[in-house]
């Protein structure tokens, strides 16, 4: 049959909403705690070192402070402006000031990466060296050395990670968080018994200005200066020196699209957990240090403080160094998942920028095995590793720099918003403390926590000479960047005539069946390498179009950073998806079928393609073999997305197609299983037997119902284990039958 001539452009359906997993506030809460709570192992040592004894007190303002950057970001996330952070930024100060703002935001993610990472190195490397001394070992761990080579380490780790596409769950960030709570409990209780048995080694001094003692390095260029004796410079000083225990809240704003309904009130539950978590976990146990810790030993902990706390309780020493571990290990996990976090947050920033125009769309090209966005993870990763080296493990330098980058960063975000306010007036939340004077109103509130923030941000940029040149310098070198490729991009957009298909647009806030014009019963395809499109080709020959419509559907892969704010249509169909959907019209047209087009936005590939599939009614979804997983694994994954449906969970069949090879198939849902022949003779044997005591009332499915009830029952037993190994032994080798984890 001849293709027949098609009049105009081919139209794809484009889903404006980004599909995703929705997960509860108490999951998000452990997701933004998992970057924001790691701030507690560093902050306190790095402060102090910069202002004196009365750094716990500022630590502890700088998280009730986190109540007014909460109810920024909560404003923020009530708007939904297409585009992301450098839009948003962009239609309120203009587009040299966007451009500026993601510079610093980028600034902050690379910095996340290296201070949480050698601050990890510095809590083991110290618990190893209290663990020779314990066991009488002549050996000592150079801190800062074995601190940098656990950083590239660290870092190394995330990157192959990322760069395969794999990241760590809600579920992951929640059990982390469970045990940390655990540890902050039993480290708050345990010096409540220290403190009523033994007292306060000494009270740390109140946060007044005759109190802040700086070091050469906390002053940096205002050293020698009148500035530091003006007392409410003194304190704007020294509260930028502790800003950085606040880090993390950028990661609140990328939650935000995944939270369940009903989100904005989800959000502010959420937020608020983080805060009070954060006030406990960072500001008390910091103060608790300061109190319980003698003088004359912090020193020793001004970079592992709350290991210092562990070893300074009333109790054995044994016990005590056992809870060090502890603390050790719960820091290294948290500590660890920001490094993730800042990889995972650079990233989808970058791509954003890229699919803004104002990056180079060859950043972004897609792994040709994993997907991901190779150049970019592998540019983040290479500026962390060389940050980690070039500080040589110095946690006071890195904590410098990062509390540059954090203040920056809060600053223009919370001046964005306050430009937004004049300009729009479809907030769903509002920051508090709103005036209504003249006909207008007034956000004094807004005003006054961005007021707080650009003082701090002038008073860091003065104080910290080493993190001032540094961040300057790559703000500046970013900002360069940014601004020659958008130029780049402009210009080859504007001359290059595109040899592609061309495509119209329907974009569409939900995808139907109806919106598609299919029929139910359809057959979804899911692409998204143009080189490899085999499966799609075997189904174009296979299906006849008069019983079965195809649509052949791919995933817009966005970032969890990329959900703060909705997405425009050339972010939601790049050159990459013209280009693979021009490759698709080709081979249908070659076939002489037609086929429906779909862009779907989504984090997870799996919950895209089995949401679409319920979606659209479809009775079979379609894949390829991936490269980045075995076919068992791929249809596990598949059946897992299936699982996560919201009842009820419509059933279909799913199709691996392989080149050269049988199609596996996987029925998705409740169906009946295929059993192996010595399974049915086996059935039958126990029926006969019970007939004899039951008699014609009992049927073969009876049998089969009362073995599943003991099953159930008996599931945790080890022996049951056991005979699942055994049956899994006797039926190794091609199956005929992939079953992911579903039921059967």
């Amino acid at each position: 049959m001849n293709p027949q001539p098609r009049s105009g452009a081919t139209t794809v359906v484009v889903a404006s909403t980004v599909m995703l997993s929705f997960i509860s506030f108490w999951r998000a809460a452990a997701i933004v705690l998992s970057d924001l709570a790691s701030s507690a192992f560093y902050a306190g040592g790095i402060a102090e070192q910069a202002i004196g004894r009365s750094a716990p007190w500022f630590i502890l303002g700088v998280m009730l402070f986190s109540f007014a950057v909460r109810s920024v970001y909560l404003e923020s996330c009530s708007m939904f402006v297409r585009g992301g952070v450098y839009v948003v930024v962009r239609d309120a100060m203009g587009p040299f000031l966007a451009r500026f703002s993601v510079s610093a935001l980028i600034f902050d993610y690379i910095l996340t990466g290296p201070i949480s990472s050698v601050t990890a190195g510095h809590y083991l490397g110290h618990l190893i060296n209290d663990l020779s001394v314990a066991l009488g070992v002549p050996f000592h761990m150079p801190p800062d050395l074995f601190a940098a080579a656990f950083g590239v380490a660290a870092t190394l780790f995330f990157w192959r990670a990322n760069i395969r596409g794999i990241h760590e769950s809600s579920t992951s960030a929640l059990r982390i968080m469970q045990i940390t709570t655990a540890m902050v409990l039993i480290m708050i209780g345990w010096s409540m018994i220290t403190l009523l048995i033994q007292g306060p080694a000494q009270i740390p001094p109140p946060p007044t200005a005759p109190n802040l003692h700086f070091s050469k390095d906390g002053l940096g260029w205002l050293e020698g200066t009148f500035w530091p004796t003006i007392p409410i410079v003194a304190i704007i000083i020294a509260f930028g020196h502790s800003l950085l225990a606040m880090s993390g809240f950028e990661t609140l704003a990328q939650v935000y699209r995944e939270i369940a309904y009903p989100k904005l009130k989800n959000l502010q539950i959420t937020s608020t957990i983080v805060c009070v978590f954060a006030v406990v976990c960072t500001g008390v146990t910091t103060l608790l240090a300061d109190t319980i810790i003698p003088d004359a030993a912090r020193g020793r902990y001004i970079d592992n403080l709350l290991a210092g706390l562990a070893m300074h309780l009333v109790g054995p020493e044994s016990l005590r160094l056992a809870f060090q571990g502890f603390v050790v290990l719960v820091g290294t996990l948290i500590l660890s998942g920001a490094v993730n976090t800042s990889i995972i947050g650079s990233n989808g920033v970058l791509n954003r920028l890229a699919e803004d125009g104002v990056l180079l769309d060859w950043f972004r090209l897609p792994h040709i095995k994993f997907g991901t966005t190779f150049r970019i993870i592998n540019a983040i990763a290479l500026l962390q590793i060389v940050t980690i080296v070039a500080s040589r493990g110095d946690m006071y330098l890195l904590g410098e720099a990062y509390a540059f980058g954090v203040v920056w960063s809060f600053f223009m975000k919370s001046l964005g918003v306050l430009a937004l306010r004049f300009k729009r007036g479809d907030q769903e939340y509002k920051f508090p403390f709103n005036l209504h004077l003249g006909g207008r109103e007034w956000p004094i509130g807004l005003i006054s926590t961005t007021l707080v923030l650009f003082f701090v941000a002038i008073a860091n940029l003065f104080t910290k000479q080493i993190a001032t040149v540094y961040g300057v310098g790559f703000t500046i070198g970013i900002f360069i960047v940014f601004t020659i490729s958008q130029r780049i991009n402009s210009h080859r957009r504007s001359r290059e005539e595109s040899q592609m298909e061309q495509f119209n647009l329907a974009v569409r806030p939900s995808i139907t069946a109806e919106e598609l014009g299919a029929r139910p019963g359809s057959v979804l395809v899911a692409v998204r390498d143009g080189s490899r499109l085999h499966h799609l080709k075997s189904i174009l020959e296979r299906t006849n179009l008069r019983r079965h419509d195809i649509i052949v559907m791919t995933v817009r892969n966005v970032s969890t950073g990329a959900a703060e704010y909705g997405l425009g249509e050339n972010q939601l169909f790049t050159d990459y998806e013209q280009n693979l959907f021009t490759r698709v019209v080709t081979l249908a047209e070659k076939e002489g079928k037609s086929v429906d087009l779909l862009v779907v936005p989504a984090v997870d590939a799996f919950d895209a393609m089995v949401q679409t599939a319920a979606r659209l009614a479809a009775s079979k979804l379609v894949t390829g073999v991936s490269a980045r997983m075995a076919q068992e694994e791929l249809a596990h994954r598949i059946g897992k997305a299936w699982e996560n449906l919201p009842d009820p969970r419509p059933p279909f069949s799913l199709e691996i197609i392989s080149p050269g090879q049988p199609s596996t198939y996987v029925n998705l849902g409740p169906h009946p299983p295929r059993l192996w022949p010595e399974d049915v003779d086996r059935v039958h044997e126990l029926w006969l037997q019970l007939s004899e005591k039951f008699g014609s009332r009992l049927h073969h499915r009876d049998v089969v119902s009362v073995a599943l009830r003991r099953m159930e029952r008996e599931i945790g037993d080890p022996e049951m284990a056991t005979d699942v190994e055994i049956t899994l032994g006797a039926h190794a080798g091609p199956a005929a039958e992939l079953e992911p984890g579903i039921k059967q």
